[in-house]
C-alpha cells in the first residue's frame, strides 16, 4: 500500500502525470535506450517507432497509480499476471527494473518541471516500486515454473516444417534440439529472438497454434508490411523471407495468462485474422481430447482465402459432435463447408453468437472485433470474468472497455 501522504500526493497530481502520459513516457524511452542501448534488443522497435509502447506504458502507469491512490479499482492481479508474463518470455531481470525506475522517475521530473517537487516524485517513484516488486515475485515464479530463468530464457529449436496458410501467413513446426521442450496450455505464446543484419537481436512473441502433446511446436505468423504510416514488421518478415527447413531458432518456453478455459459448460471461441491461433490450438486440444463441451466457435476475415489454418479449424471443429462453426467472410467465396457450419457475408454479428449466463468465452482479433462480441457476450447476461482475451502487440486496453482476463 502507499503511504498516506504519498496517496494524497498522487490524488492530486494524477490528472497531470495523466495529461502528460505520452510525453513522459516518450521522454522515458528516449533517456532509457541512450543510456543503455543494449536494451533495445528487448523491445519491438514497430511499437516503438509507431507509438504503440509508448502509449500502452502510459495507460498502465495511470491506471495502476490510480488503483494504489484509491481513484479507480483496476483488476490488478490481472494486470501483474498478463505484463510478467510478458517479461518473463523475453527474459527482464530485477536489475532492470532499477534503470527502469531512475529514467521514468527523471522522465517525470523532466516533463513537470517546476511541479515535479522531490515530494512528488518520491511518491511517483513508491507507485513505481510497489508495482515493480508485484511484478519481480510473480516474474521469479513464472521463471521456476517453466524451468527456466531471466539468464538463459532461449532454448535452440529447429525448423523442422515450414506450411504456407495464406498469402501473409506460415506456419512453422519446431522441434527442441535437446529434451522434450515445455508443456502448453492451448492459448499460450512462446517467443522467438533473431539476430536481424544491420538491427542486432530483436524478440517477438507467437501464439503457439498446436495442441499440447503434438509432435511439434507450431508457430503460426503474419508477415506484416508497411502500411499506412506503419513499419513492415522486422521479424515477421525475416521469418518468411529467409527461415527454412533444418534453420534453427532461439524459442522460450510457453508463457502466457490466456488459454482455453477449464470446465464443462458452454464455450465460445472467437478470432478474427490471424487471432485465430489460439482458437485453432484451443478447438485442436478439445478434439484430441474428446471433448464433448458444447461449443460455438466464430472466425472473421476478409475472405476465406484470406483465412489461416482454415482446414486445421475445420477438420478439429468436424470432430466435435456439439461443437458449430460460424464464419463471417466480407468477400465470401464457394467453399466447402463441414457440418454445422455456417458463413454469411460482411462483418461479425456478434448478438447471434449463442450465450448464457454460464458461457465461458476466449477473443483474439483486432480490438473493434473483440469489444464488439464482448459487449454483446456482457448484454446477455455473460460476466466479465468468464471472458478472456488476448491482445497482439502491446496491451493497452486499460480503461472504460477493458475486459477482466480470467484465469482459467
Amino acid at each position: 500500500m502507499l503511504a498516506p501522504e504519498s496517496v494524497r500526493i498522487v490524488r492530486a497530481t494524477a490528472a497531470t502525470v495523466v495529461r502528460h502520459g505520452e510525453e513522459i513516457t516518450g521522454r522515458f524511452y528516449d533517456r532509457m535506450f541512450t543510456a543503455h542501448p543494449e536494451l533495445l534488443d528487448l523491445f519491438n522497435r514497430g511499437n516503438q517507432a509507431s507509438g504503440a509502447q509508448r502509449q500502452a506504458l502510459a495507460v498502465s502507469v495511470a491506471a495502476v497509480a490510480a488503483h494504489f491512490a484509491g481513484l479507480k479499482p483496476v483488476p490488478l492481479k490481472a494486470v501483474v499476471g498478463r505484463i510478467a508474463h510478458k517479461h518473463a518470455s523475453v527474459g527482464i531481470s530485477p536489475s532492470q527494473y532499477v534503470v527502469v525506475g531512475r529514467h521514468l522517475t527523471a522522465a517525470i521530473g523532466e516533463v513537470l518541471g517546476e511541479a515535479a517537487t522531490p515530494d512528488v516524485l518520491a511518491a511517483w517513484d513508491e507507485v513505481y516500486w510497489l508495482f515493480a516488486c508485484l511484478l519481480v515475485a510473480e516474474e521469479a515464479r513464472l521463471y521456476q515454473v517453466a524451468g527456466s530463468d531471466f539468464g538463459r530464457p532461449f532454448h535452440p529449436h529447429e525448423v523442422v516444417a515450414v506450411d504456407r496458410d495464406t498469402e501473409h501467413v506460415r506456419t512453422f513446426h519446431l522441434r527442441p534440439v535437446t529434451g522434450s521442450g515445455n508443456p502448453h496450455r492451448p492459448g499460450q505464446y512462446v517467443s522467438v529472438a533473431v539476430e536481424l543484419p544491420g538491427v542486432g537481436r530483436q524478440i517477438r512473441q507467437y501464439t503457439i497454434s498446436g495442441a499440447p502433446g503434438e509432435e511439434t511446436l507450431r508457430i503460426t505468423v503474419k508477415r506484416h508490411r508497411a502500411a499506412e504510416g506503419r513499419p513492415a514488421g522486422m521479424v515477421s518478415t525475416y521469418l518468411h523471407e529467409h527461415v527454412r527447413v533444418g534453420d534453427r531458432l532461439a524459442v522460450s518456453p510457453p508463457f502466457g495468462d490466456v488459454h482455453l478455459p477449464d470446465g464443462d459448460g458452454p464455450l465460445v471461441l472467437a478470432g478474427a485474422g490471424v487471432g485465430t491461433t489460439p482458437i485453432v490450438a484451443a478447438v485442436r486440444h478439445l478434439a484430441r481430447t474428446g471433448s464433448t463441451r458444447p461449443l460455438t466457435v466464430v472466425h472473421a476475415d476478409r475472405s476465406p482465402a484470406a483465412h489461416p489454418l482454415r482446414a486445421d479449424l475445420f477438420a478439429a471443429v468436424a470432430q466435435l459432435p456439439a461443437a458449430e462453426l460460424r464464419l463471417w467472410y466480407e468477400a465470401p467465396a464457394a467453399i466447402a463447408l463441414p457440418e454445422r457450419t455456417t458463413a454469411a457475408p460482411g462483418l461479425v454479428e456478434p448478438d447471434v453468437i449463442p450465450a448464457d449466463p454460464g458461457t465461458r468465452a476466449l477473443l483474439c482479433g483486432p480490438l473493434p472485433f473483440m469489444r464488439e462480441v464482448r459487449r454483446s457476450l456482457l448484454a446477455r447476461g455473460v460476466p466479465a470474468a468468464n471472458i478472456q482475451y488476448e491482445v497482439f502487440g502491446p496491451d493497452a486496453w486499460l480503461g472504460d472497455e477493458q475486459p477482466e482476463p480470467a484465469r482459467a
